[in-house]
């Protein structure tokens, strides 16, 4: 099974590809958004290069579990993945994820390795790893 996954925000929105048979994923260039709204023509792209089973969207929630502003836009942008390209779409838990892309990033390679749309990529990259490895169990 192949999933692409979003680490959805409103000016950047992150994006990786994983597969079921390692549960690895590996990021992706992050695609530019305008108030949550992504070139589709980009999405469609990725979604006719790697031809995905399902696609994941993350979601963001208060630490407490409850639901943020941004969660409700997340999840209008996945049904509208879902809409236009006839996919499932799979909400997965993203809390902490940006911390701790921004801990490996900057592990990797320092302060110059934290521009945005890496962060926001290597935040869809753990999102997609936390949903494959609970696909497992």
């Amino acid at each position: 099974m192949t999933v692409i996954g979003f680490d959805f925000g409103t000016k950047s929105i992150g994006v990786a590809v994983g597969q079921s048979i390692t549960a690895t994923a590996s990021s992706l260039n992050a695609l530019k958004a305008r108030e949550g709204i992504p070139d589709w023509q980009l999405i469609e792209q990725l979604i006719k290069e790697w031809q995905p089973t399902q696609l994941v969207v993350g979601l963001p929630l208060n630490m407490d579990g409850t639901e943020q502003p941004l969660t409700q836009r997340a999840k209008k942008f996945g049904n509208r993945l879902h809409g236009r390209f006839g996919l499932p779409v799979i909400f997965q838990d993203e809390r902490l994820t940006s911390t701790a892309a921004r801990e490996q990033l900057f592990n990797d390679g320092g302060f110059r390795n934290l521009a945005k749309g890496k962060v926001d990529s290597q935040a869809a990259l753990l999102i997609v790893e936390d949903f494959l490895s609970t696909q497992g169990n």
